[in-house]
């Protein structure tokens, strides 16, 4: 009761100020005792409202449809040209991987070729012949021995002497 005393003399010495202030004062004042007079935090309580908007229908709008159809025309269409793109860049990539792969093997196919051309020089040297003719006791070849593949003699006049001596028939071909 005190307070109230209190607070009724402090508001008869405002009277002198706007009416609207004191209001405000007076609006404090009381959030103020009511602050004080609880005991702890208030509950707060949240209540759900089901809604049901299932009945609702939006209405069709042609213009939004048809913008809707020219911008997923569009957007497939940038879709398929970057796809193309990229398709294009790798497939150019696997080719250029494929080029030099088919570059190295030329080159080691050369290399080889080279190899076997010297191997071959090497082998067919006449002197290496002849050395390991002699090796295996072979001789140099007597005239009428020499046969050459389209089936005449290298010496056609030794020929018939040779084969006479040998006691082997001579035919003509």
């Amino acid at each position: 009761m005190a307070a109230m005393t209190v607070d009724l003399n402090a508001m008869r010495g405002r009277a002198t100020r706007s009416r609207a202030e004191a209001m405000a004062d007076r609006n404090r004042e009381l959030m103020e005792l009511q602050r004080r007079a609880r005991r702890g935090p208030t509950p707060e309580i949240f209540f759900t409202k089901h809604l049901d908007n299932s009945r609702i229908v939006k209405a069709d709008d042609p213009d939004r449809k048809r913008e809707m159809r020219v911008f997923s025309t569009v957007m497939t269409v940038l879709f398929a040209l970057v796809m193309v793109y990229v398709w294009q860049h790798f497939s150019s990539v696997e080719l250029g991987y494929q080029l030099e792969s088919q570059r190295a093997a030329v080159q080691k196919l050369e290399e080889q070729n080279r190899q076997l051309r010297l191997t071959e020089a090497e082998l067919s040297e006449p002197a290496r012949i002849d050395k390991i003719a002699k090796q295996l006791g072979l001789d140099a070849p007597q005239p009428g021995q020499v046969i050459r593949t389209d089936g005449t003699l290298a010496n056609p006049g030794a020929g018939a002497v040779m084969a006479a001596v040998a006691g082997v028939p001579t035919s003509s071909y």
